[in-house]
């Protein structure tokens, strides 16, 4: 691959690093929210080291740097190209209800106590709190309360029912993991939708063991745009922020 060609693939992936993490929120597909400030470092880099190469390769005796047109290297390597020109000319599709089906499920924090729940209604939780409440908390808190969720639309392989999930990045999209809450009472609605659901918890399994099924017996859907970072597990956006406050202060103080 000659030179011009090498300083060229260092300028157009940094600009594409740029592209996804400065313009527009498009990182979000690939990563955390937290490594933003390194993408656009490396993107700077990249393009300065692609602009300082041409700056000392010019003036130089083709001749001698690029030996009659000669590569070094073979053919394959113009498919460099492709991921760097992707990162700029197109937008990977959302990871989904088909990932989140054949990923991972992410396990849920063991607890040993819970703080109070406010007494908002309904109560907005997370997928992950309403689990670890579910299949941990031995005082009953959720027990006969009207729970207020988001998530997308996943749906069961098998049985009645399906799941309200959220993807979960640790690090990257290659270590996604999924968290998914049963669904009981209304047919699915097609997969990938996100939603807001209302509902209680669906008796099945000892309420407070890991015999009790993370589930809800569904009272209302609301349609919902998906948020900017659909790759976290935050909780509910609702009227009451006051209320979103006073359960972020109970998760805090949750031993």
């Amino acid at each position: 691959m000659r030179r011009p060609v090498q300083v060229s693939l260092l300028v157009l992936t940094g600009a594409g690093l740029l592209h996804s993490a400065v313009l527009n929120d498009l990182y979000l597909r690939y990563v955390k929210e937290g490594l933003r400030p390194l993408l656009i470092i490396s993107g700077f880099l990249l393009v300065l080291l692609g602009l300082a190469g041409a700056v000392l390769d010019r003036g130089r005796d083709e001749h001698a740097d690029y030996g009659h047109g000669h590569s070094g290297a073979p053919r394959i390597a113009w498919l460099l190209f492709l991921p760097a020109l992707s990162l700029l000319l197109y937008a990977p599709p959302a990871l989904g209800a088909y990932t989140a089906a054949r990923s991972n499920d992410k396990a849920v924090k063991e607890q040993k106590q819970f703080a109070p729940l406010p007494a908002t209604s309904p109560l907005p939780m997370t997928l992950t709190d309403y689990t670890a409440r579910v299949r941990q908390d031995r005082a009953l808190a959720i027990k006969g309360r009207t729970i207020l969720m988001t998530g997308f639309v996943t749906p069961a392989k098998q049985g009645d029912g399906w799941y309200l999930t959220r993807i979960i990045f640790t690090c990257c999209a290659a270590d996604s993991q999924s968290v998914k809450v049963r669904m009981y009472g209304t047919e699915a609605p097609p997969a990938n939708t996100w939603l807001a659901v209302t509902g209680t918890w669906h008796p099945k399994g000892t309420l407070g063991t890991r015999a009790a099924e993370a589930a809800l017996d569904v009272h209302g859907t609301r349609p919902i745009s998906p948020p900017v970072n659909a790759y976290t597990d935050d909780l509910p956006l609702t009227p009451d922020s006051a209320a979103g406050s006073e359960l972020r202060a109970a998760r805090g103080g949750a031993g």
